[in-house]
């Protein structure tokens, strides 16, 4: 079913600016969340996890994605929303997906963030650097405790001035996070259906599900075309990638 076309509004984009992400509420519909959520119990059950495991719990699905993964980006208006942040760019193809589980119950507060793909780095040991997290809500989480992300906002814009004084090669060996001032943590909150759009550089983290729901979301990690070549660059400059962005700012 073709689905119709979203872009980002002016205020969205300016909180991606500020902020390092934002949440585009109600842009998936019903029947691809079912499909996924059925798809998830499939891997689910072929590969249940530890029966006394708690908390985070992932599937890192690669080679041949399944269609009820990929139709929550590409069968919903969810992949026009994340292009309109760097058009005239396009991403390039997906080569994985994630499924992210958080298993009550888990009190859990996290100590601090980090960023992805910094262990391990890529085979040729470039770090595995990428535009966007697109995250995708498959259940509810409006209250905190539900096992929400937690980001750190604008530390993007932080982590990048780090990269200019010391050089983006510092990116390397700055897992977890590099050594800068953070700021105070929010719990991302929203419902089924709700995207959320993150900044490669943003600091995250998965915070503790003391709510008596399983956390699920997919992920899905977008690298613009031509973005390895370019990742010196875009860890010193948050708006390098985001043509868009960069005009509203």
């Amino acid at each position: 079913m073709e689905r119709e076309q979203s872009t980002l509004g002016r205020q969205q984009m300016q909180v991606f600016v500020e902020h390092g992400y934002v949440v585009v509420p109600q842009i998936i519909p019903h029947d691809l969340i079912i499909a996924a959520r059925q798809e998830i119990q499939a891997h689910i059950t072929r590969e249940p996890p530890p029966a006394a495991h708690r908390g985070p719990y992932f599937y890192f699905v690669t080679g041949a994605l399944p269609e009820p993964l990929t139709a929550l980006l590409f069968d919903s208006s969810a992949i026009s929303a994340a292009q309109s942040l760097i058009a005239p760019g396009r991403f390039e193809a997906l080569d994985h997906v994630q499924i992210s589980l958080n298993i009550p119950h888990w009190n859990h507060r996290p100590g601090g963030p980090h960023i992805d793909g910094l262990t391990p780095p890529e085979l040729d040991g470039r770090p595995g650097t990428f535009t966007l997290l697109a995250g995708i809500f498959l259940t509810d989480q409006i209250n905190e405790g539900s096992g929400n992300l937690w980001v750190w906002p604008g530390s993007h814009r932080r982590a990048a001035a780090y990269f200019r004084q010391h050089g983006p090669d510092k990116l390397r060996s700055s897992a977890p996070y590099p050594p800068v001032e953070l700021p105070t943590p929010h719990q991302v909150l929203g419902r089924a259906g709700d995207m959320l759009l993150a900044h490669y550089l943003l600091g995250h983290n998965m915070g503790g599900n003391t709510s008596a729901t399983m956390r699920e979301v997919v992920y899905f990690r977008l690298r613009r075309e031509n973005h390895r070549g370019r990742w010196h660059d875009i860890v010193q400059d948050v708006l390098t990638e985001f043509d868009p962005v960069r005009v509203e700012s």
